[in-house]
């Protein structure tokens, strides 16, 4: 019968999480579920841990806030231990990896360089110390190393940001603007006289444009469009609720009325 003293201790920290880690992938004991997942499978659950750990923070919901980071540990848990089966990696190698990492990018800190330099030189020598790095890697090209699953929006204001580093960049907000209104033109063209396929492109050209506008602007776009979110979730969460007060659903009301309460909502909001 196996030891499970260590799984049973409420107090047995990060080696706790690796042994009910191991015993999960146990080919004779463990989780069929567990067993048969993949880097591949286990990925899209990953991405969604770290989202719910960003939106415990927007609600600043610190107790709701440990038990997502324990989710977004456990996927790092999980990600190391089939790498340990597979006999690349273990979990003390990644974090001695981004120890040594964070060492090498904080000589200011770790080494013998001074802390007496101003926010934008240190990121200035960070952004030296990360291109680096990259050409270790062989990635030549200012775009290289930027994840290709990132969401949308925030790997084009990576992208975007990296460009404006060789000067690939429109020197002023104005004629970002002025490229919104061009692009905004050709959506309205392929949406009269194209088809689906240039719709979509001539879409995404402007959704990039926009997302170049927020880094002009010093605006994360994706932390941006979360707040819209929630905005328009709270905002119809009130339109729902003063139509409940009048025993009526959205689906029973029409667009004037709702407009109308939205701007209620909007009012009571800015009151």
């Amino acid at each position: 019968m196996a030891d499970h003293t260590l799984i049973n201790d409420p107090q047995g920290g990060i080696p706790r999480l690796r042994e009910i880690m191991r015993a999960l992938r146990d080919p004779d004991s463990g989780c069929p579920w567990d067993i048969e997942q993949t880097f591949a499978s286990i990925a899209p659950y990953t991405i969604e841990e770290a989202y719910e750990v960003a939106d415990a923070i927007e609600r600043q919901d610190w107790t709701e806030l440990k038990g997502e980071l324990g989710d977004l540990l456990f996927q790092s848990v999980f990600h190391a231990q089939m790498a340990e089966e597979a006999g690349m990696f273990n979990l003390d190698q990644v974090a001695d990896t981004m120890s040594d990492k964070m060492v090498a990018r904080h000589p200011h800190v770790f080494g013998s360089e001074s802390r007496d330099k101003s926010a934008e030189q240190q990121t200035r020598d960070w952004e030296a110390i990360k291109a680096e790095e990259r050409a270790s890697k062989n990635e030549a090209g200012a775009l290289d190393g930027v994840a290709v699953g990132l969401p949308a929006l925030l790997r084009a204001y990576k992208l975007q940001k990296r460009a404006a580093r060789v000067g690939f960049d429109w020197p002023s907000t104005d004629m970002v603007l002025d490229k919104i209104v061009e692009e905004a033109g050709e959506v309205i063209e392929a949406r009269d006289r194209l088809g689906q396929a240039e719709l979509e492109e001539e879409l995404g050209d402007l959704m990039f444009v926009l997302a170049n506008l927020a880094r002009h602007l010093k605006v994360e776009p994706e932390a941006a469009l979360r707040a819209a979110n929630a905005k328009f979730t709270r905002r119809f969460g009130r339109v729902e609720a003063l139509l409940a007060a009048q025993g009526k659903r959205p689906e029973d009301s029409n667009l004037t009325e709702m407009d109308r309460l939205w701007d209620q909502a909007k009012a009571e909001e800015k009151a």
